[in-house]
């Protein structure tokens, strides 16, 4: 066990400041305990693994370079989300081209066919969503991350977030109760 799993964010991001030998342990431990999560975003809101891949790279990229300068960076998993937030915004703006969603991540081997099945249903109709509604969506339901870090991550008032995540329940719903009725 190193002793970087048992720093904090902080502690980590005034280490990235540090000699090189500190700075790449540093860096490794915020790789580890953040890419899981920021790859599965950046694959749920572009839906490509090459996309997501270039995207998730870049992230990482903007964050190593930006922490160097940035005098105080209190949560890092809020600041890695708002850079693949960006970097997914400029990719559609960029593409016009964006979402299709094939997530095999979601769906283990163990699950069976009607489960197998409904996820493809869900993430299919996800990809019908307006961006905004979407991505309050995928970064409260499938990333677990709070109000306050979403509008961290968004810039927008938690009373926006809450209303937009409770408006794509309701369009989810509205296309799932045709599919869930066969089910």
């Amino acid at each position: 066990m190193n002793k970087y799993t048992q720093y904090s964010d902080y502690q980590l991001v005034s280490l990235l400041k540090g000699s090189k030998n500190e700075s790449e342990k540093a860096f490794t431990e915020i790789y580890s305990r953040y890419s899981h999560r920021l790859y599965a975003y950046c694959l749920r809101m572009v839906g490509n693994t090459e996309d997501a891949s270039d995207i998730f790279q870049e992230c990482f990229l903007k964050f190593f370079n930006s922490s160097k300068n940035e005098a105080y960076i209190d949560n890092i998993r809020a600041y890695l989300f708002r850079i693949a937030r960006n970097l997914c915004i400029n990719k559609k703006r960029n593409h016009k081209q964006f979402l299709v969603l094939n997530d095999d991540n979601l769906i283990s081997s163990d699950t069976d066919y009607a489960d197998k099945e409904l996820m493809d249903i869900l993430i299919s109709s996800l990809e019908i969503l307006d961006f905004e509604y979407r991505e309050v969506f995928i970064l409260r339901q499938f990333q677990g991350l709070s109000y306050r870090e979403i509008a961290e991550i968004t810039g927008e008032p938690i009373s926006t977030l809450k209303n937009r995540a409770w408006r794509a329940k309701e369009k989810l719903k509205a296309i799932l109760i045709h599919y869930l009725e066969d089910f």
